[in-house]
């Protein structure tokens, strides 16, 4: 740690903004993993089966309050919008299912772009510092006495080098993040498209069997496949 400090305070006027870009970069990361891993994810397989078994006994009401369960979570949304039209004919349902997939699909991805961004900049700013402490060096090298040239350019050279080191050390683990959170993300998108029109094709289903799905309704004896995992 204390190699570490002396590397910031030996970096120059740089290291500050690429501290800011780290602290920047690690709110949104861990903002953002919190939101996609925790309070936006459900195990769409187990969660989609619970429903499926509502549906098929006629009772939309418990499959609803299974939704409401999970206010936060993108996929129960989905199945909610869905299910409060399942009386309805099938392009209304399929119009709920994208209405509400347009409002989950930007929570789901805010912010995701910032990673990349900062990742970038922070690198650009140690760049930039390795510029700088090149500019030193050469400056000693030409103008400096002897006496002072040796500890002019180590200067110099320290500049160059922290500023390139701390601007990786920055941008690495971001781009880390970003590609694991962002590979999450559109799990869950893929899991909303999947599981959106499998619920669309059981509504159908049940419909076509011969009962209007609705809260509190009869029994339905159609037998369909469960959802699987994917």
């Amino acid at each position: 740690m204390q190699i570490l400090l002396d590397g910031f305070e030996k970096g120059g006027v740089f290291m500050w903004p690429i501290a800011l870009c780290a602290l920047i970069g690690a709110t949104v990361a861990v903002e953002r993993a919190f939101f996609i891993f925790l309070r936006a994810a459900v195990h769409g397989p187990v969660f989609m089966a619970a429903v499926q078994r509502h549906v098929l006994d006629g009772n939309i009401d418990a499959a609803i309050r299974l939704c409401n369960a999970e206010p936060a979570a993108a996929l129960p949304r989905v199945a909610k919008a869905a299910l409060l039209r399942a009386d309805r004919a099938d392009p209304d349902i399929r119009d709920a299912i994208e209405e509400s997939s347009l409002e989950v699909y930007p929570e789901i991805n805010r912010r995701l772009g910032y990673l990349p961004m900062i990742a970038n900049v922070s690198t650009l700013l140690g760049l930039l510092g390795t510029i700088q402490g090149l500019i030193l060096a050469f400056h000693a090298v030409g103008e400096a006495t002897a006496e002072a040239r040796s500890a002019a350019l180590s200067s110099g050279i320290a500049v160059a080098m922290h500023t390139t080191f701390f601007g990786l050390l920055v941008s690495i683990p971001i781009l880390v993040f970003h590609g694991v959170i962002a590979a999450r993300a559109n799990l869950l998108l893929d899991e909303i498209d999947h599981y959106g029109l499998r619920l669309v094709n059981l509504l159908n289903a049940v419909r076509s069997a011969g009962a209007v799905p609705q809260a509190g309704g009869p029994q339905v004896g159609t037998s369909l496949l469960p959802f699987p995992e994917r």
